[in-house]
């Protein structure tokens, strides 16, 4: 009798085996690792999000980069087609001529407006759980670097600090972005350390080292001061600058602020992109047309709207519509900030 054929039989069926379960293995694997690379990519997904994203309500203080609300629509903007949920509230409080420091050059038409006339009121009125603030840009009045001066700065912002997180805010500080001298020397209107007085119309011409002096004592890089305490500091000076050497190699001429302060449109993307960035948001979207105007109007209505419900010291701002009247404006808008979302991301059109 041939006895062998079940041993190969039985040798075949084990080897079969062995077989599925590798491939089994692989596949596995293979899910595994898909559902990881998702998953970094995504941020996680199905966390919720993180600091300061997990926020109901971030209150957004600053001077005229951040009144302008160019860089913080860009920032709603974002997280709305990002999908960020839930999505936070934000509020531009910003205020044009402001400073943290109470600081006036001699020859502004007025005294600068000083944020702690009405952080008190703000804090009260908006219920931050988050403010990020933005100061710096005019503290220094666009003198040279001055130790008083720079002492000052100090001193408002370690008592925005202390009042915003008494109120129960976590604080976010933005260092300010770089004062762009060479539109400003293109123009005529910078003076030498030897060629006083200064002003904002008459800047002197390192004033950029001024301010980035400021913000290396936010981010804890001078050592004769210690840095403030707070959840997160935003470096804009850095990166932006960055940016603006890159550019310079193939146009001379580009800027993201012509007249050395105030961002153009590039400049407030780039500091939107820099914020979203260390806020964990990497990827950009460019809006469908039409969500960029309405969300920038959204903004405008709002954000004059809650300058005048706070109140502030600072002439010839004109007033926004009562905040219950400028709410009602903003939520006919939603619809169709919301239509454009969907339609940017693939939710269809609203029936």
């Amino acid at each position: 009798m041939n006895r062998p054929a079940p041993v190969r039989s039985s040798l075949v069926r084990s080897l079969l085996v062995r077989s599925l379960l590798v491939r089994s293995l692989l596949v596995r694997s293979l899910l595994v690792l898909a559902v990881s690379v998702f998953c970094v990519a995504n941020g996680a997904a199905g966390e919720e999000p993180r600091f300061p994203l997990n926020a109901k309500r971030i209150v957004f203080l600053g001077d005229s980069i951040t009144h302008a609300g160019g860089y913080i629509t860009w920032v709603e903007t974002q997280l709305r087609l990002q999908g960020v949920e839930p999505m936070p509230e934000l509020i531009n409080l910003g205020l044009s001529s402001e400073t943290c420091s109470g600081l006036s050059e001699p020859d502004h038409p007025f005294p600068r407006p000083d944020v702690h006339e009405r952080l008190d009121r703000v804090l009260a009125t908006t219920q931050p759980d988050v403010v990020v603030a933005c100061y710096g840009m005019n503290d220094g009045i666009y003198h040279p670097f001055d130790e008083g001066r720079f002492a000052a700065y100090r001193r408002g912002i370690e008592e925005l600090i202390r009042k915003s997180q008494l109120a129960g805010a976590d604080v976010v500080l933005m260092t300010p972005p770089p004062f762009d001298a060479a539109p400003v020397g293109r123009a005529g209107k910078l003076r030498a350390l030897d060629e006083p007085p200064f002003a904002y119309f008459a800047v002197y011409e390192d004033y950029d080292d001024v301010i980035r002096r400021y913000g290396r004592w936010l981010l804890g890089d001078d050592e004769t001061a210690a840095a403030p305490n707070v959840e997160m500091v935003i470096d804009l000076h850095r990166p932006i600058s960055r940016w603006l050497e890159g550019r310079r190699r193939d146009d001379p001429t580009y800027t993201v602020a012509p007249d050395g302060v105030h961002p153009n449109a590039d400049g407030h993307r780039r500091i939107a992109r820099t914020i979203l960035e260390r806020w964990g948001i990497e990827s950009w979207t460019e809006p469908p047309d039409g969500m960029w105007e309405t969300m920038s109007r959204r903004g405008r209505v709002l954000h004059d709207a809650w300058l005048s419900h706070v109140g502030h010291e600072r002439p010839g701002v004109k007033p926004g519509l009562p905040l219950p009247e400028a709410e009602r404006v903003a939520a006919e808008l939603e619809a169709e900030i919301d239509r454009l979302v969907r339609r940017a991301t693939g939710g269809g059109e609203s029936r």
